[in-house]
């Protein structure tokens, strides 16, 4: 039997986990820390790109592989787990993309999403939780109803759950320390608890993929972007749908909690939460939604996103050395693309025809490591 090795037991890690044991590869995956509890479990869970025209075609491509996928996995993932991940439905609400408007319009043409001017009393009926005397009675708020979302901390578990049921092997507080190398083929992993031989590797560690690989080879350039959320312990009903205004959204869950996120820090792999941050984080989701002034807010947290040059992930082998795979810097699109971007690299590992054209993705010498290039992503936010 064909084995493989993940190192990295988040989203993007466990999703590539139950591909490849559904198609008879024996599976081990190695966590510094522990399954799900980095970017995959801090992330808000929307399957969508925020402001997706601003992206490339290629991650749109992922995306919309993704979302027409995932409801079904969503439930394949509750019946095998036990545990539902929770996914609602819930529409995305645009509340001030007036400077954007016609790039939108063009890029829901071209790519065929339902993209819906609302006002008034339909706007009312849509999410009643908007503050409404900051709206003229002729503006429109744009709504995209098709767009849903998932609760990233019980998405993760109920992964890991199944993936244990079918019989994946995941190393929990495991350090990868170097790759066991014979002539010019990867054979295995040297970790702190052992060494672990393999067919094949795959790096799937986020934001700490390249900080792994540029100890031996070449690596791409994926910082980690810290992003400060917090959540409200609300009612249900006190927000209906996503929304989304100035760079914050607003999430409703199942339970009536309701997450606001999230920052952009460029800050190592600093995970520190601020007083000041939080205080404009609260008055950000008051602005949104007056009513969560009458909630408390029940935790504060932050999580490392892989950023790449371009938000592009590097999905693919590395050149360097036979074996060797990399699927990392999905900035904050983990969720949303990981689906499609797992099936691209299993499609490679196992010489099946790809989901979409892999050219875009793969790890060529143009897209590794280029010290006249800086991520930059702030029109891709």
């Amino acid at each position: 039997m064909n084995k493989i090795i993940i190192i990295g037991a988040g989203i993007i890690g466990m999703l590539t986990a139950r591909l490849l044991v559904k198609a008879g590869v024996c599976v081990t995956i190695i966590e510094q820390g522990y399954a799900g509890k980095e970017s995959s479990w801090a992330g808000g869970g929307i399957i969508s790109p925020l402001y997706p025209w601003r992206y490339s075609d290629p991650v749109t491509h992922l995306a919309q592989w993704g979302q027409t996928h995932y409801p079904e996995l969503l439930e394949e993932i509750r019946l095998n787990s036990g545990i539902d991940p929770e996914y609602i439905q819930s529409g995305l609400l645009y509340l001030d993309i007036e400077d954007e408007l016609q790039q939108a319009i063009e890029w829901e043409k071209k790519h065929d999403y339902v993209f819906e001017p609302v006002s008034g009393e339909a706007l009312q009926s849509i999410e009643p939780g908007l503050d409404f005397s900051s709206f003229d009675a002729d503006k429109y708020v744009w709504f995209t109803p098709t767009i849903g979302q998932v609760r990233n901390p019980r998405l993760v578990r109920a992964l890991r759950e199944y993936l244990l049921r079918l019989g994946v092997v995941i190393e929990q507080q495991t350090q990868a320390m170097s790759f066991i190398i014979q002539g010019e083929q990867l054979k295995g992993v040297l970790t702190d608890k052992g060494s672990f031989y393999a067919d094949q590797v795959v790096v799937a560690g986020g934001a700490w993929s390249a900080r792994l690989l540029e100890k031996w080879l070449k690596a791409p350039k994926i910082a980690p972007v810290k992003g400060q959320m917090i959540v409200f312990k609300a009612e249900p009903g006190v927000v209906s749908r996503i929304v989304l205004s100035k760079g914050r959204y607003v999430i409703p869950r199942k339970d009536g909690r309701v997450v606001l996120g999230s920052t952009l820090e460029f800050n190592d792999f600093d995970k520190t939460t601020t007083d000041d941050v939080l205080h404009e984080l609260v008055q950000e989701a008051c602005r949104i939604i007056p009513a969560l002034r009458n909630y408390p807010v029940e935790k504060q947290w932050a999580g490392l996103r892989p950023g790449s040059i371009d938000g592009v992930p590097y999905i693919g082998e590395h050149p360097e050395l036979k074996n060797l795979y990399l699927n990392a810097g999905h900035f904050r699109n983990g969720v949303v693309i990981g689906l499609a971007s797992c099936q691209l690299l299993v499609d490679q590992l196992l010489g099946q025809d790809a989901i979409v054209e892999p050219t875009p993705y793969l790890l060529t010498e143009e897209r590794l490591v280029n010290d006249s290039k800086q991520i930059d992503l702030s029109s891709a936010i």
